[in-house]
């Protein structure tokens, strides 16, 4: 697969659905792709390795299946995302079993991503890698990546601070790769605004919560549809790296989210009892901006279907 092949077969909603901790799965992301949008998880929520394996031959077959029905309608590719950090213990298990699965598309997050470009370019996958400013994105970019995931302000999760208008215009001045762009799209004109604004893609995480598919806990689904962004706190509270939680699950874990506490030198935190029963991301749940767009649990090939119209409309109108 190449980048211009893949952007082919989006074009009608150029959509990479972001790996989400805990929440994306085999079921989402099997639905994402055989609605037409790059479905792709995190190698970790596979848990041991050898469960990782097991999941990509899981989506293989499904997706082979879908294509062999749906002939005219083939499934998009899916991919993995492999984090770089030293604390992952995983990362050459999982990497090999990507090689070996030939897993079409490879996102990497948290550190230099040469060797992993190296390994996958061996068998003909594509690397994206995770950014947040222009010193990450220099270094990937020299590091010989397939594309530059922007992850700008308002994005679910580990999101960084920075505009996505400053920061594509900047990263566009000198780097003419894939570009794809997350933080706070949840309806296909935010797609559309992407495409404007000199992204290729857009990366969708938080709307994909409120589908039944996602791995989460029904309050957590309930919780995103009713927010809105004064719902989301951008903290390094819990993880140590700032990220973009719901205020709600911050206050059901005993803590005011306006006044949380303060990390001490080795990184700790100091806060209720119940909030060291909590367990991040399982119990406080994370959301991007792109909450206040979303008003209803939809089926995923539904949801990228109305993306699709709304995208399409949004196109003409212009």
């Amino acid at each position: 697969m190449d980048t211009s092949s893949l952007l082919q077969q989006l074009h009608s909603l150029p959509v990479v659905a972001s790996p989400m901790f805990l929440a994306s799965g085999v079921d989402l992301v099997v639905a994402q792709c055989k609605a037409g949008v790059v479905g792709t998880f995190p190698a970790l929520n596979a848990r041991p390795a050898a469960e990782f394996d097991r999941w990509i031959d899981r989506i293989k077959i499904a997706l082979a299946a879908h294509d062999a029905a749906r002939p005219e309608h083939k499934a998009a590719p899916f991919g993995v995302n492999l984090i770089l950090h030293k604390t992952n213990d995983r990362l050459q298990e999982d990497l090999e079993i990507c090689a070996r699965q030939r897993v079409p598309i490879v996102i990497t997050s948290v550190g230099n991503p040469a060797e992993v470009v190296k390994f996958v370019h061996g068998y003909g996958g594509l690397v994206f890698h995770d950014v947040i400013n222009q010193r990450h994105a220099r270094k990937a970019a020299a590091a010989g990546v397939d594309g530059l995931i922007l992850v700008c302000a308002g994005a679910g999760g580990h999101a960084g601070r920075l505009s996505p208008f400053a920061l594509v215009g900047e990263v566009r001045r000198w780097y003419q790769g894939l570009v794809i762009l997350g933080g706070a799209i949840s309806r296909g004109r935010d797609v559309l605004a992407a495409r404007a604004m000199g992204a290729d893609l857009a990366y969708v995480g938080t709307r994909f919560l409120a589908t039944p598919e996602a791995s989460i806990q029904d309050g957590y689904r309930q919780a995103i549809v009713e927010a809105g962004t004064e719902e989301i706190v951008y903290t390094d509270i819990f993880s140590g790296v700032h990220a973009n939680f719901l205020r709600s699950s911050i206050k059901h874990a005993g803590l005011d989210a306006d006044h949380l506490p303060a990390r001490d030198a080795h990184g700790e935190n100091f806060g209720s009892e119940s909030m060291h029963q909590s367990k991040v991301w399982r119990d406080i749940w994370t959301a991007g901006h792109g909450v206040g767009s979303i008003n209803a649990v939809l089926p995923t090939g539904e949801l990228v279907r109305q993306m699709r119209q709304d995208y399409a409309a949004a196109r003409a109108a212009l």
